[in-house]
């Protein structure tokens, strides 16, 4: 596992969340209110958010005059993405993180994490001793922990 994991607050900005998954070049920060852990955000989570649906049904195809309509309404949809990354960087992760989230304590072993980690589909697990978060482990941890075993 990694020791004293990077977390992040609930009430952070999401893109203050996205900066430290990038910086750290890892997929999810364990949330915390004050020390206590509250939930996980992870890049699935950020880009949940992102989802666009489906094909509007004002689609349309420019006829030969309204060829020069494109731009203009380019540019107003170029617009509207902008304010919408705005807004979701300006949310609280609290909005978004999974909660509650899933935890494995200090003392279990390797097998137990991989079998948490493979029935509710995730990717890391923060590790707990007690109500005190002492570490993370992730799918990497657990191949290198299995590596090292057979070595």
């Amino acid at each position: 596992m990694t020791r004293d994991p990077v977390t992040i607050q609930a009430d952070a900005p999401i893109r203050e969340a996205a900066a430290l998954l990038r910086k750290h070049n890892i997929g999810g920060l364990p949330v915390m209110e004050g020390d206590r852990l509250v939930g996980m955000i992870t890049e699935s989570d950020i880009l949940r958010l992102l989802q666009t649906g489906r094909i509007s049904d004002d689609l349309w195809l420019p006829s030969p005059l309204e060829v020069i309509e494109v731009p203009i309404r380019e540019f107003i949809n170029w617009e509207k993405t902008r304010r919408a990354l705005t807004s979701i960087g300006d949310r609280e992760v609290r909005m978004v993180m999974s909660q509650p989230p899933v935890t494995i304590s200090d003392d279990a072993d390797i097998e137990e994490a991989a079998s948490l980690m493979l029935s509710r589909k995730i990717a890391r697990l923060p590790v707990m001793r007690g109500d005190t978060l002492v570490g993370i482990v992730a799918r990497s941890d657990i191949i290198r922990g299995i590596a090292q075993e057979g070595a």
